[in-house]
């Protein structure tokens, strides 16, 4: 079974198939779970995808690249192995990749969330004799608050701000984050948003994906416009004119990492909101155990700690030590932009 993924240098490989997952070096055939940076790199001579991801990968990595789409639950034989990819909830045209060779399944999960954020798909478990899993947030002091409660949360701070004629300004990462967030305020107020997160959102628009409706941040040219609305910009503004000039302001920044006490105070803003695209330790678990994978291959994030407690568990369980990251802390965009 372990011939059927290897974890090289390169990247996740599956030999029988001549294909790498996620690579992290450029190869011969990519097979990518979704848009973000740490998972899509530039370079490899030919790129599958699911279909809302090519727009994406399209605008980051150069549109005289060769892609290929699939859509979720659709089949492909790459060298005599079964490809197929289903949603993983992590953001919009987000995958997992099933594979399957001579009876044998393994499933490459990518990042993934188990909550419907009414945007992203719903993650879907797959029953596999192994399993490659994240563990962005595999502690157990990570539990999210559904759907409805944070966001119950984030309007009434955007209520109260109104009183106060205050802007509501939230940092999220451009690809994923700012549309669900946007997704999440539809109706509550304007939206406005930086030209970072404005060029995601016409890629995802591309793909034929419906956003709220929303300006974009320089072209508004009296600013008073924004005040007691909704900005959304990304997180390499922070401490930026883009975000001093906005009037009235008040900052949330939406992250998984503002679950632990005292993140809000160390990035020195108004508010954290506990949002995160990727599964909590609840739904890390739960999604490992409907896999029934005989197998689990943890990758990064508190991959020791996930291990070590899958194993306790009864399930066979490593470390595998990859090049993924927290495409939040990749985030860049030009920050002399809209200032």
């Amino acid at each position: 079974m372990d011939k059927l993924l290897q974890f090289t240098k390169t990247g996740i490989y599956c030999p029988q198939g001549k294909f790498y997952i996620d690579p992290w070096q450029p190869v011969d055939y990519a097979v990518i779970t979704h848009g973000h940076s740490d998972h899509a790199r530039y370079g490899s001579k030919h790129y599958l995808c699911h279909t809302f991801t090519r727009p994406v990968l399209e605008y980051r990595l150069g549109t005289d690249n060769d892609f290929e789409t699939m859509h979720y639950g659709e089949t492909r034989y790459i060298n005599g192995v079964r490809v197929s990819l289903h949603p993983a909830g992590h953001i919009v045209g987000s995958a997992q990749v099933r594979l399957e060779y001579k009876g044998c399944v393994a499933v490459v999960s990518g990042d993934y969330k188990t909550e419907n954020d009414g945007i992203s798909g719903v993650f879907e478990p797959l029953k596999c004799h192994a399993f490659v899993t994240e563990s962005t947030f595999g502690l157990p002091i990570y539990n999210w608050l559904s759907q409805e409660e944070i966001f119950d949360k984030i309007k009434q701070w955007i209520l109260f701000n109104q009183q106060y004629n205050k802007t509501s300004i939230f940092v999220a990462y451009s690809l994923g984050k700012a549309q669900r967030i946007m997704k999440g305020l539809e109706g509550v107020a304007d939206i406005f948003v930086h030209s970072a997160v404005a060029n995601m959102n016409k890629a995802i628009e591309r793909a034929g994906i419906e956003l709220p409706a929303y300006k974009i941040l320089h072209e508004v040219e009296d600013r008073q416009q924004m005040q007691n609305q909704v900005v959304i910009v990304t997180s390499a503004l922070l401490g930026t004119n883009v975000i001093k000039r906005i009037p009235n302001g008040a900052t949330a920044i939406c992250s998984g990492w503002m679950q632990v006490r005292g993140s809000r105070r160390w990035q020195a803003v108004d508010a954290g909101f506990a949002v995160s695209d990727h599964a909590d330790w609840g739904g890390l678990l739960q999604s490992v155990k409907a896999t029934e994978a005989e197998t689990v291959y943890v990758t990064h994030g508190f991959q020791s700690t996930f291990a070590k407690y899958l194993n306790e568990q009864g399930i066979q369980a490593y470390e595998v030590a990859t090049q993924y990251g927290n495409e939040e802390v990749d985030e860049t965009v030009n920050k002399t932009e809209d200032n």
